[in-house]
């Protein structure tokens, strides 16, 4: 017993030390010049905290009050072991595709190609609502209603798009000076209203009854969004293997935080107006500086989006070049799904895609809410297969596949809440298949 248990555990110390220098030769062979620690931070906080943090926070408080405080905290202990998955699969499995590729590793080609469009339309389906929240706070500071923030909106797609397109180091950089922007104004906001809070504001708690909780949650989904959407960055960085888990603690400290706080700052120093106000985040700041600080809200606004949507641009541009690149999208896409290669053809193709979306929502009045649902289903979808795929491709006792044990049942109650706004997920996933079907057809009659 004790010659097979000294067997057992040398071949267990092999296999770490395997491990770890096929990692270390992986990370070598990195070009020096990717991603730093900071800069993965940066793109994570970007990512993650974006445009929820400017208008989230008003739209649950108008689904369940006060209780929607509840749905906060339970969203923020629910994205570590989220996060702490998809950082052990990435760091174990670089690659531009991102969750496709651990789907595609799990349970095969089909899966992957479902995967991989559901996140890949994220961008389409979510960039209007995302823009047009910064919109809105540039329209209530300068006026101008609609058009203002339709303009904002374009314009804030058209500078994300040319920042992808200079470069992935060009957007690291760009993201990390947002990122320290960011924390600093809405600690600022956040610092500056809380003096007006006042508690009798939480009451009644939970107005519209208890169970508003679970769309509220479903609707927060949109906020905490992003831990997956780094994976496809996974191989840019310098080191993998170190920098991507000590990028994603530092990024879910600095997202619960900042989450909590202004979240709390909305409905006790608000109050019941929060749930009807379009820029809550300018009306907090409004309390504590005067109506002129309408224009530092807009600027806050206006680069909180920019840092969600260049973190989203730069790795759905990747995904769609690795689809490209594995027959899941056209295969003119797949040029720049290496590391270190700008997918210059990706970015075009996604961004191109999303001026129908902000042409529909303006000239129809699509509600934002409504398409940020869409989008969470959409997310949900990826983040459900993700973690089913972290249980078979992590190693056993494992930290790792413990989170994904935790992040199992939690996605299963977020599938639960999000209900009818899964139908989107459910036509994505049917379009995904039918065109990797006629793909194979097509192939075949090739060969």
């Amino acid at each position: 017993m004790v010659r097979v248990e000294i067997t057992r555990q040398a071949d267990a110390v092999s296999e770490l030390t395997e491990l770890t220098r096929s990692s270390d030769a992986r990370d070598a062979a990195l070009p020096a010049t990717g991603l730093s620690t900071l800069q993965g931070t940066a793109l994570y906080v970007g990512a993650v905290l974006g445009t929820g943090v400017i208008a989230l926070p008003a739209l649950a408080a108008q689904v369940a009050g006060p209780a929607s405080l509840l749905a906060w905290c339970a969203l923020v202990l629910l994205s570590v072991p989220l996060a702490a998955t998809f950082a052990a699969l990435a760091a174990r499995h670089p690659d531009a595709g991102g969750v496709s590729t651990y789907a595609r590793l799990a349970f095969g080609e089909r899966t992957a190609v479902v995967v991989g469009w559901c996140f890949f339309f994220t961008v389409p389906t979510g960039s209007a609502p995302a823009a047009l929240f910064g919109g809105q706070y540039v329209a209530a500071a300068l006026g101008g209603g609609t058009t203002t923030a339709t303009i904002t909106a374009a314009a804030l797609m058209v500078i994300v798009t040319a920042t992808n397109a200079a470069g992935l180091r060009v957007t690291g950089r760009v993201q990390l000076a947002l990122a320290g922007l960011l924390a600093l104004l809405l600690l600022l906001a956040v610092g500056l209203a809380l003096p007006h809070a006042r508690f009798s504001n939480l009451t009644p708690f939970a107005p519209h009854g208890w169970f508003s909780l679970a769309p509220a949650a479903a609707l927060l989904v949109w906020s905490f969004a992003g831990w997956e959407a780094i994976t496809h960055l996974a191989a840019e960085f310098r080191r993998p293997a170190r920098d991507l888990p000590r990028a994603t603690a530092a990024a879910l400290a600095v997202v619960g935080v900042l989450y909590l706080a202004v979240a709390f700052a909305v409905v006790t120093v608000l109050g019941p107006s929060a749930a009807d106000s379009a820029a809550p985040l300018g009306d907090l700041m409004a309390r504590g500086l005067g109506g002129n600080a309408r224009l530092l809200a807009a600027g806050a606004a206006v680069l909180l989006t920019l840092g969600t949507m260049n973190a989203y641009y730069a790795g759905v541009a990747k995904l769609g070049a690795a689809l490209g690149r594995d027959g899941a999208l056209p295969g003119w896409l797949a040029r720049g799904s290496t590391a270190g290669e700008v997918p210059r053809r990706s970015l075009t193709f996604v961004s191109a895609l999303t001026i129908p979306g902000l042409v529909a929502t303006a000239a129809f009045h699509v509600q934002t809410r409504t398409l940020v649902s869409l989008t969470a289903g959409l997310i949900v979808v990826v983040y459900a297969i993700g973690v089913v795929a972290a249980l078979r491709l992590l190693p056993r006792r494992s930290k790792g596949r413990a989170a994904a044990i935790i992040a199992l049942a939690a996605v299963a109650l977020i599938l639960a809440a999000t209900g009818v706004y899964l139908a989107w997920a459910v036509v994505v996933s049917a379009a995904a298949l039918l065109y990797a079907r006629l793909a194979r057809v097509g192939r075949s009659h090739r060969s």
